[in-house]
């Protein structure tokens, strides 16, 4: 026995054709609005879908965003703090340098690196797992690694040899100065011709200012005794007859 085969699915285009086609010209055109209104309306539900999907991914991004920022934040906090922590440890070592001596200058510059500064070219810097520490000089060759540990004690003794050589070489710059006739021996030579010259300049302008008055009082002098010739010539011709 044969089994049914299964009924063609429905045309719905001959459902459409049968529905106008006993119906007047203003109601099919009818029909078709209404049919155009349900297809808008079936397209503005899934535009309603995509845009609550775009603002929760918009929401998702944002919160991922200021996790992220945060994230970064704390970590700059935490070398900043790191830094500062061997900035406390140095201090000790400062306190030995001479009072005369203003080559160092230790303090925590916070930016986009955080950095202790021993000097204008030495500096201390996290490295890039936040916990190593990494002592940096810069050179006329460029920039070189003196020390690089996550030891606080050990940055402490490469500082402190640091310093010491940055003193030695001051103390050599200062001798060669002073032997030579360098700049401070220059510097006073300067002044004295400086003095000198300033005590040229108020003798110099005394004397100016002397010779100025004297003239001043013989010019109103000259002027005041031809007022008085003047008035004796006029007084004999006018009113003398």
């Amino acid at each position: 026995m044969e089994e049914p085969l299964p009924a063609p699915p429905a045309d719905t285009s001959d459902d459409d054709h049968r529905d106008t086609l006993g119906a007047t010209p203003a109601e099919r055109l009818s029909l078709l609005v209404d049919r155009e209104r349900v297809a808008r309306a079936g397209a503005r539900g899934s535009l309603d879908e995509r845009v609550a999907s775009l603002a929760g991914a918009l929401r998702r991004a944002r919160f991922e965003n200021a996790e992220r920022s945060a994230a970064v934040s704390d970590l700059r906090a935490a070398e900043i703090a790191r830094l500062e922590l061997l900035g406390e440890a140095l201090a000790p070592v400062l306190a030995q340098a001479p009072e005369d001596c203003d080559i160092f200058d230790v303090g925590v510059a916070p930016g986009e690196r955080p950095r202790l500064f021993i000097d204008h070219i030495g500096f201390v810097e996290m490295d890039r797992d936040r916990r190593t520490y990494r002592f940096l000089q810069d050179t006329r060759h460029g920039r070189v690694t003196i020390r690089e540990s996550d030891s606080v004690d050990a940055l402490v003794e490469a500082i402190t040899g640091y310093i010491a050589h940055r003193l030695i070489e001051r103390e050599k710059a200062l001798a060669i100065d002073y032997a030579s006739g360098g700049a401070a021996q220059a510097l006073f030579a300067a002044h004295e011709k400086t003095t000198v010259r300033d005590n040229d300049a108020s003798l110099s302008g005394k004397i100016t200012r002397g010779a100025a008055f004297i003239a001043e009082f013989f010019g109103a002098a000259a002027f005041f005794a031809f007022l008085a010739v003047l008035a004796a010539w006029i007084y004999r011709v006018y009113l003398a007859n």
